[in-house]
């Protein structure tokens, strides 16, 4: 995965340090919490072969941190069973550091005041 020359410069090495592949996708995953996503669109997502995401996908959920449907991935809900796992730990440390962490307060203050149609339709 590329970065930019600014993030180069003003990154220190232990910042950069790569996040193995599981690690990368369990990042994405958690970061689109909202969604499902079939292995090539994760790959293009994240920018690593998509045979390599394919096996990081399996060890993920055999460790019980992403469900598998048909030909769609996405995490876990059980925020305790990812908690637990230590490459979800580094990923959120290091994306933290990189990009700050999330304040509710400022989503909050940017979210739509009426429900998106799809939550209606699972009244």
């Amino acid at each position: 995965m590329s970065i930019d020359r600014d993030t180069f410069e003003n990154t220190s090495e232990e910042e950069l340090a790569d996040l193995s592949v599981p690690e990368q996708v369990l990042g994405f995953l958690a970061a689109n919490d909202e969604r499902a996503f079939k292995a090539r669109e994760i790959a293009s997502q994240i920018g690593v072969d998509e045979g390599a995401v394919s096996t990081a996908l399996s060890r993920l959920k055999d460790r019980d941190v992403v469900e598998h449907k048909a030909t769609y991935w996405a995490v876990t809900d059980d925020t305790g069973r990812l908690e637990r796992y230590s490459g979800y730990e580094r990923a959120t440390a290091l994306f933290n550091d990189q990009l700050g962490a999330e304040e509710k307060e400022s989503w909050r203050e940017h979210a739509p005041s009426d429900p998106h149609p799809s939550a209606e339709n699972e009244r």
